[in-house]
């Protein structure tokens, strides 16, 4: 992913909270001579202090068959994006687009047995956390469990990390504080997210 120097995020920290609360991705690899891309979810983990992302697909979906040929795979995830307008700037310029997104590289193998079942198990206590009535794996009963059977289980061992974080760095200081102040007034959602990371990340990089 092309990134000028300015929207670079090196701080490995930041980026993997980032990844644990925007774990929905696109999973991309080769598949029958072209490249396929499947939305999942996919939760960093560690597994022997080597930094992972694991998850799973359908069966039915052809990707998984070629893990084994072609390991290397590719994984994006997205965070808040919204439109910038340059009559928002103190001096003429053209309009930009705010937003964070990063890649993650690795080596894919599938999991099965065991492995698998405890990583769906993480996976629903994650999400089920704190609802009123909370779903567990272990409750389940063997015939809803039976559906484990039309899926496969994959753990991506990461290579490389890299992070994208546009959020306005390249503005002087009055051009920054107006961009958020429009952003905060929105009734976009995205809009106001994006002016939540310009505010996060300029109080990080004043500390």
């Amino acid at each position: 992913m092309h990134i000028p120097n300015y929207f670079k995020n090196e701080n490995i920290d930041e980026v993997k909270s980032f990844l644990i609360e925007n774990s929905f991705g696109i999973l991309v690899n080769q598949s029958g001579g072209k490249l396929i891309g499947t939305h999942i979810p996919m939760e960093l983990e560690s597994n022997n202090g080597k930094d992972v992302l694991v998850g799973h697909i359908s069966k039915a979906n052809p990707q998984w068959k070629t893990f084994k040929e072609y390991q290397e795979i590719l994984a994006i995830f997205s965070g808040p994006h919204t439109y910038i307008s340059s009559s928002w700037y103190a001096k003429e310029n053209v309009p930009t687009w705010n937003y964070i997104a990063v890649h993650v590289y690795g080596n894919i193998k599938i999991i099965e047995g065991e492995e698998l079942l405890n990583s769906l198990r993480r996976l629903v206590d994650k999400y089920e956390k704190g609802r009123e009535n909370p779903v567990s794996v272990d409750r389940l009963t063997s015939n809803t469990m039976k559906q484990i059977n039309g899926i496969v289980g994959f753990e991506i061992e990461i290579t490389e990390i890299q992070a994208a974080y546009k959020l306005s760095q390249n503005r002087n200081q009055i051009d920054h504080h107006q961009i958020i102040e429009k952003l905060e007034a929105t009734q976009d959602v995205q809009g106001k997210a994006v002016a939540e990371a310009m505010k996060m990340m300029k109080k990080q990089r004043s500390e």
